[in-house]
């Protein structure tokens, strides 16, 4: 007998609550039962494209009775109650990154969601990315040796707005994250952080004290070094590249094209269009991936999901880098 279709709630529409909007009402194993959010025409304009009830308050979503789990894509404040919510009603969870900006409230949480056996999965869809997903496993299957650099790059086409910058907590925290997160996914044990950042090129950057460009270099307990290389323009398109090196060789994850046309000339050969234009259509794949694996989490399957915890862990990684770019000292850390 097939399983019916797992009931969400989503909580926030904007620009990435439409993506997991679209994620929902595209796949088989789920539906969109509830859209919440606080400007109730955003949750309108969801829920008359892909279907739910409309709700201007996550309570009323959470009391309902009529969801098997909730996805939290509301703005980073308010994270945190909103998973012990859920938690509290014994609803599954997935949240997108980071839990918070504030460390000890994550840390507050922490002992709740490990006794609650709720599950809860973090939003780092990354890792569900084909090209990083495979290159991860050909390094654990031992293809190339023993990891013993990752260098990872990750650099937006365009500045995000002053107002945004504002609220993001800064770059580590907000862009570096998930690149903080890919470091574990290849090595889980990172023990210290060391990061530089500048603000070269971006007005909202300089009004708000944060980064622009910036470079982390991570050190695991194994002794591979991980850099990270980020920026907040890329003339090219959005540059996403991942190069794993052993002492058996290496394995890169290049960037997706836009087009595999090419042209020829007398001026230029093999000429290409930018790469992709943003996380939308570069990840559109391990959106729809990470859906999956977190529906096989909630039945009760193997599943690989990123978890409370390791979300906790690129909490902790960007706090590191953040104080290293700032007092510019190395920073120790400790995972567990």
């Amino acid at each position: 007998m097939t399983a019916r279709p797992m009931r969400f709630g989503l909580i926030g529409t904007g620009r990435i609550g439409q993506v997991h909007a679209a994620g929902i009402a595209a796949d088989p194993d789920t539906t969109l039962a509830w859209v919440c959010d606080p400007i109730v025409d955003g949750a309108r304009t969801v829920a008359a494209r892909y279907g739910g009830t409309v709700s201007d308050t996550a309570e009323e979503l959470i009391a309902s009775g009529e969801v098997d789990a909730v996805l939290v894509a509301s703005p980073t404040p308010t994270h945190v109650d909103l998973i012990e919510r859920a938690v509290d009603a014994g609803i599954p969870v997935l949240c997108e990154k980071p839990i918070d900006l504030d460390i000890a409230r994550v840390e507050a949480l922490r002992p709740k969601i490990a006794a609650s056996g709720v599950p809860v999965a973090l939003g780092f869809n990354r890792r569900f990315d084909a090209g990083f997903a495979s290159a991860r496993a050909r390094v654990a299957a031992g293809e190339i040796g023993e990891l013993e650099q990752l260098a990872i790059i990750s650099r937006d086409p365009a500045p995000p707005p002053a107002s945004y910058i504002g609220a993001s907590g800064g770059i580590f925290r907000d862009m570096t994250i998930h690149d903080f997160d890919m470091a574990r996914f290849f090595l889980p044990d990172i023990v210290e952080v060391s990061a530089v950042g500048t603000a070269a090129f971006d007005v909202g950057a300089r009004e708000h004290g944060d980064f622009d460009t910036a470079v982390a270099v991570l050190r695991a307990a194994t002794g591979a070094i991980v850099t990270i290389t980020n920026s907040r323009h890329s003339a090219v398109g959005y540059d996403q590249r991942i190069e794993a090196f052993g002492a058996g060789g290496m394995l890169q994850v290049a960037n997706a094209p836009s087009s595999l046309v090419s042209l020829s000339t007398a001026e230029a050969v093999e000429a290409r269009p930018p790469y992709q234009e943003f996380f939308v259509e570069r990840y559109a794949g391990a959106y729809r991936a990470e859906l999956s694996e977190f529906v096989r989490l909630v039945r009760g399957e193997t599943s690989t999901s990123p978890t409370f915890e390791d979300g906790r862990a690129a909490l902790i990684l960007a706090d590191a880098a953040q104080r290293s770019a700032t007092e510019h000292v190395a920073v120790q850390v400790d995972l567990d």
